[in-house]
């Protein structure tokens, strides 16, 4: 299947249903009066997250989606059918935007997240409404309500809890599928990876999910390789695995290239934890290792890990070292999530009081 992570589309909402102009006739029944029913509502336009899905490409051909229209209304004060709400069915992670992305209208972070982009159009009123004593047979009715419409972007970042980070053949795509069941493409060329891959990672009876991204080059933030796009995927890890390649002759290089790509490209990228690995130490000798692992550590100000995804030395050691930092975000994301769910009850609660003058 194709990944897609950003597209453009058309939404409208339903139509309102018009008033009817109808009255009472049968036989033996004298002044029968205004019997016009009204007009349904039309129906919503509704974004929703749900599970199973990892990629937007199902708007990416469909650009026009339109709810249905609510009926007109009928004689015997028959009320019109509401139109049926239309339910666009996005993965978790999906952010939705204006037509210029200047504006984010919602971001749906879990499972069953719903947001109303557009209101369908009320049903409008039959005859049956404006009878009076002096009006005893009104023709006058309502219109059902405008449709609302506009062009929305829909822009989707992966929800993980840790992120592959580096230049391209630092060895992420290999390092993925030693420690998850992934299967991601490997092999000895640049930009194998080409859309962003996850995988769960397993630790004891705990788990995490890791997402790989395609590598980071120089000039990446003005749209060399494939550009910083993929970025926004990594957004929300709470902590990110910047693996090097040992084997090239400058590490200090490649560390200062990726961490300007991400000073560059901003969204708080920079100030996330990260974990340095020199990756591919098998294929290194141990005094040419341990030179360069000392040279990163001078630049970066942090310990320096070493590791090889191709005989697993060393992975043991980073996945401890990353869970422990993920351990301790999902930790805080559980307090936050309880202290808002506090929050709407308490407004919930007190909102519904009445209070006397």
């Amino acid at each position: 299947m194709k990944f897609v992570d950003q597209t453009r589309i058309y939404i409208q909402s339903g139509k309102g249903g018009n008033g009817c102009v109808s009255f009472r006739r049968e036989k033996f029944v004298e002044f029968g009066g205004p019997n016009g029913g009204d007009g349904g509502k039309g129906g919503d336009v509704v974004v929703e997250a749900v599970s199973g899905l990892n990629t937007l490409v199902d708007y990416r051909y469909k650009r026009h989606h339109k709810a249905q229209k609510g009926q007109h209304g009928m004689g015997k004060n028959m009320t019109g059918a509401n139109g049926q709400d239309l339910v666009l069915k996005v993965p978790v992670g999906t952010q939705v935007f204006d037509e210029d992305m200047e504006f984010q209208i919602a971001d749906l972070t879990k499972v069953g997240d719903r947001v109303i982009l557009a209101k369908g159009g009320h049903g409008g009123l039959g005859n049956t409404h404006f009878k009076s004593s002096t009006n005893q047979a009104p023709r006058r009715t309502t219109p059902g309500g405008e449709a609302e419409e506009m062009n929305v972007v829909f822009r989707l970042k992966l929800i993980a809890d840790a992120g592959l980070l580096g230049l391209p053949n630092a060895g992420k795509s290999t390092f993925l599928s030693v420690v998850s069941r992934a299967k991601p493409k490997i092999a000895d060329y640049p930009f194998t990876t080409i859309a962003p891959q996850l995988g769960v990672v397993g630790m004891g009876e705990n788990e995490f999910v890791l997402a790989d991204i395609p590598g980071l080059i120089e000039g990446a933030s003005e749209g060399v390789g494939l550009g910083t796009r993929f970025l926004g995927h990594v957004e929300r890890c709470g902590v990110l695995l910047h693996l090097i390649d040992g084997t090239q002759e400058d590490v200090v290089d490649a560390f200062e290239t990726i961490m300007g790509e991400l000073e560059q490209y901003g969204g708080d990228l920079i100030g996330k934890p990260m974990i340095i690995g020199l990756n591919k130490s098998d294929a290194i000798e141990a005094e040419e290792l341990e030179e360069k692992r000392l040279a990163l550590q001078d630049v970066s100000g942090q310990p320096v890990m070493t590791l090889s995804g191709a005989t697993k030395e060393g992975v043991k050691d980073v996945l401890a070292a990353l869970w422990d930092v993920v351990k301790e975000d999902q930790a805080k994301r559980a307090i936050e999530e309880e202290g808002s769910a506090g929050a709407d009850q308490d407004s919930s609660s007190t909102g519904g009081e009445w209070s006397p003058i």
